[in-house]
């Protein structure tokens, strides 16, 4: 990462051009940073600002690659921001109720865990020696592994990014980070470490893209249970340990039957009609909720649900309520009958 692009640091237009080729890849960047979709668009701009501020300190020690510098720009943006932050408590940070249909609540709100659609991810270019199905890897951007991170300390979780997810050398994070190589070295195994508490000893990663048949399969049967308010094809679905969290809402429901007890009032007849629409977003499935109410003619945003399938089930669900989900994933605000 030592070689610099030919630059010249006073034509706006040539500067701006150059960093659009990476933009891509540093919103996805900051993004697993952050938690956040639109905290990372703010911050890939807020990035270019920086980066065309100090456009003369480029190359000065040569270091850095154009590349290289964006993402250390990019990397100090979101831990100013970070720091600004106080600490949100995650689902695994509280102790399950002793009544499993109870919903739990943490003492602190829930971060804003984003989904990041698929079309977007499908959008994101790198440069030849940094592939971009290795900037997207389906490990790194699924949504467990984002909210996983977010219990990390800010510079832990850059040194974690930046060496297990985009295979930089320990030398190059040092420098990045402005420490010393040991230094990053022990952030690095002390974040790893704080990842498996939260993830386990995952055996369902795996770095394809596009959807598996069983997930395919999984999903028509999620899509069809919600749209003939059928409980119990919902239950068959489920694991029996698995989760439902709607960030931000401080609430989740751990278990099969605690997931019931919420999904229960989507089944009343009296709540409306669903349509549900396939989506995929952090390259897992999901499906996009319509209700039309009662009275209604119009199918209207209800929830966006990103599933994470493990063994033939599903064992999670992250639920993402509010139209502005829908706008997100490029998707119609109203359905017809």
């Amino acid at each position: 990462m030592s070689s610099a692009e030919p630059l010249d640091l006073h034509d706006e237009s040539a500067f701006a051009a150059l960093f659009e080729r990476h933009r891509g890849e540093l919103q996805v960047h900051c993004y697993r940073m952050l938690g956040s979709l639109e905290d990372a668009e703010d911050l890939v701009q807020e990035t270019f600002l920086r980066a065309w501020r100090s456009r003369e300190t480029f190359g000065a020690d040569g270091r850095f690659s154009f590349r290289a510098w964006v993402y250390r720009i990019a990397t100090n943006a979101c831990l100013d921001e970070l720091r600004s932050r106080s600490r949100r408590v995650l689902p695994p940070d509280v102790a399950p109720a002793a009544d499993p249909t109870v919903p739990l609540s943490p003492p602190a709100d829930l971060p804003w865990i984003q989904p990041y659609p698929d079309r977007l991810l499908d959008q994101v270019t790198a440069p030849e020696e940094e592939p971009g199905a290795v900037v997207v890897a389906r490990e790194t951007i699924e949504l467990a592994f984002i909210t996983a991170i977010q219990h990390l300390p800010p510079r832990q979780r850059a040194a974690l990014i930046l060496r297990d997810v985009l295979g930089w050398s320990a030398k190059e994070t040092a420098s990045l980070l402005e420490t010393t190589v040991a230094s990053a070295n022990s952030a690095v195994q002390r974040a790893r470490g704080t990842v498996r508490q939260h993830l386990g000893e995952r055996t369902a990663w795996r770095t394809r893209s596009e959807p598996t048949p069983e997930e395919r399969e999984l999903l028509r049967r999620y899509v069809e249970a919600h749209e003939s308010a059928d409980a119990d094809a919902l239950a068959a679905l489920l694991r029996e340990d698995a989760r439902l969290t709607m960030p931000p809402h401080p609430t989740w429901y751990e278990g099969r039957a605690a997931i019931m007890v919420a999904a229960a009032p989507a089944f009343d007849p009296a709540f409306g009609t669903l349509r549900s629409v396939p989506v995929r977003a952090n390259r897992q499935p999901g499906a996009a909720h319509y209700l039309r109410a009662s009275g209604e003619t119009e199918f209207r945003p209800l929830a966006i649900d990103v599933l994470r399938v493990e063994d033939g089930r599903v064992a999670e669900i992250t639920s993402f309520d509010g139209s502005a989900y829908f706008v997100m994933f490029g998707l119609p605000l109203t359905l017809d009958r």
